[in-house]
């Protein structure tokens, strides 16, 4: 993105509960958007001056190609087959020649959370962060907490190879994150971090 341009952000997964948190978030920090979901009846369009919502899946290439073309910024929020779906993002990104991608996975992945082992249910999660780590992109994944609705805004960091510290993440916390990460081209680059309330 240019100085003092807005930056465009491409959110994948745009229906999800964390997507649909941040979405004004983003807003409200001067991004312009492109929703991609599945079905896009799902989503009322927040601004149309400054958002545009596609219809499409991950996996389809074109259509996912189509719909980074002069973006800055990636923020993908997805489930289901992640690995796969990680595959389809890094190959459309490097042929659009897009570099910035925040990737939504989940606490656990490294077994770095004290006393907890989540086994195979993280084994999509996992496999996608390793994926996005080996792309060369520009890439911050994010390893959340679970997900709560207190209003504090603030969280707390921890990097691969640290321990996970708390249990939980506010939403507002994460979205605020995602917001920073997203309007902030060098901010954590290359990073893989967990991600809870303070």
């Amino acid at each position: 993105m240019s100085a003092g341009s807005a930056p465009k952000v491409l959110v994948l997964g745009a229906n999800g509960q964390v997507a649909r948190h941040t979405t004004p978030v983003l807003l409200k920090a001067g991004a312009e958007l492109t929703l991609f979901l599945r079905r896009a009846s799902r989503l009322a369009n927040p601004d149309p001056a400054r958002v545009r919502i596609v219809e499409g899946d991950v996996l389809d290439a074109p259509t996912l190609r189509t719909a980074m073309q002069g973006q800055d910024v990636v923020y993908a929020n997805l489930a289901g087959d992640m690995a796969r779906q990680a595959h389809a993002i890094v190959d459309a990104m490097r042929e659009t020649g897009l570099k910035r991608l925040i990737f939504i996975s989940s606490m656990g992945i490294y077994g770095e959370v004290p006393g907890e082992t989540y086994r195979s249910a993280l084994d999509p999660y996992r496999d996608s962060a390793a994926i996005i780590q080996e792309s060369g992109l520009d890439y911050t994944i994010l390893r959340p907490g679970w997900f709560n609705r207190q209003p504090s805004a603030s969280y707390r960091l921890t990097k691969k190879g640290g321990p996970f510290i708390g249990h939980d993440v506010t939403l507002n916390g994460l979205s605020a994150l995602i917001a920073a990460l997203a309007t902030t081209p060098d901010l954590q680059v290359g990073e893989s971090l967990g991600v809870s309330h303070i």
